[in-house]
């Protein structure tokens, strides 16, 4: 394999986790099987940007998106400054490269009336995967978490006398996010019904199928998608979506942008800086109707 030194320095020295480097390692195949395919070559280290540039011109042709494409290139870029700090290379043929243009892709939130309906108001029965899904619903809007995370948290991840649950995030980066009393009870009483599954396979795990085996992602985000279909007539209705609803309605009722990137788990502030677009039409909307000169 091409690219192992560079996905093992990824793994055990840049704490990426399993999954961005599986994305790396299938976006590096596609740009190694290029080079084979159009020009008889596998060696990576005398490719110059030219040779790159025809291989965006045929993702492109492809009608790749040019976000998509970013991604790529951003991976091959780490991948050459890979081979310089280990001397393979002298040049970066990425280094003038500059990035496709892309349409800023603007995430509207469930409105704090939609997610309420779905947890105040329809109806989830008794049955391990009905106590199963609400919680999980109460966990993602409470706490901010991505799907990946919700999907990895382990029973010891739950602080009950603290009342905190212990995160781990991207880059292996754990962080620990306070936990609503409502939510603490019904993870308690998830955690009961839990017990009754008939063949436990990952007893580590805390969400599990009934089956008794780890939960994945796509039935996380059939979940959120199938309640939130009932409240909610907007076209997304995802994990990221509840992610992104809980930032901004914190936003919306004063919370300062740095408390809620540390929620969130982000490296930097302009990561978090997207969910403010709302609190700030919400601020606009305050404001006119409160200062005495506005036309109200």
């Amino acid at each position: 394999m091409p690219f192992k030194s560079f996905l093992d320095y990824l793994l055990l020295e840049k704490n990426y986790s399993k999954l961005t480097i599986q994305a790396y390692e299938k976006d590096l195949n596609d740009f190694y099987n290029f080079l084979n395919q159009e020009y008889q070559s596998t060696d990576l280290s005398t490719v110059t940007y030219p040779l790159i540039r025809s291989w965006i011109v045929s993702l492109v042709d492809k009608e790749i998106s040019n976000r998509t494409i970013n991604r790529k290139i951003s991976a091959l870029n780490t991948y050459y400054k890979f081979l310089l700090k280990v001397e393979d290379i002298k040049v970066n043929p990425l280094a003038k490269h500059k990035a496709l243009k892309t349409s800023k892709k603007v995430q509207i939130p469930f409105s704090e009336s939609e997610v309420a309906i779905v947890l105040d108001e329809l109806n989830f029965d008794d049955s391990f995967k009905g106590i199963r899904d609400k919680v999980i619903i109460e966990l993602f809007y409470s706490t901010g978490i991505r799907r990946i995370e919700l999907v990895e948290l382990r029973l010891n991840s739950i602080d009950f006398s603290n009342k905190t649950i212990k995160v781990l995030g991207k880059r292996n980066k754990e962080r620990i996010i306070p936990l609503l009393d409502s939510v603490l009870k019904n993870l308690q009483t998830y955690i009961y019904v839990r017990k009754s599954l008939e063949n436990i396979q990952d007893k580590d795990m805390l969400f599990l199928t009934q089956k008794g085996v780890k939960i994945y992602e796509t039935l996380v985000y059939r979940i959120i998608n199938d309640y939130f279909s009932l409240a909610s007539s907007k076209v997304k209705k995802s994990p990221h979506i509840l992610r992104h609803s809980f930032a901004t309605h914190l936003l919306n009722q004063g919370a300062d942008l740095n408390t809620v990137k540390e929620l969130l788990g982000h490296s930097s502030l302009a990561a978090t800086q997207v969910y403010t677009h709302n609190s700030i039409a919400e601020l606009k909307k305050v404001y006119m109707n409160a200062h005495p000169r506005s036309k109200k």
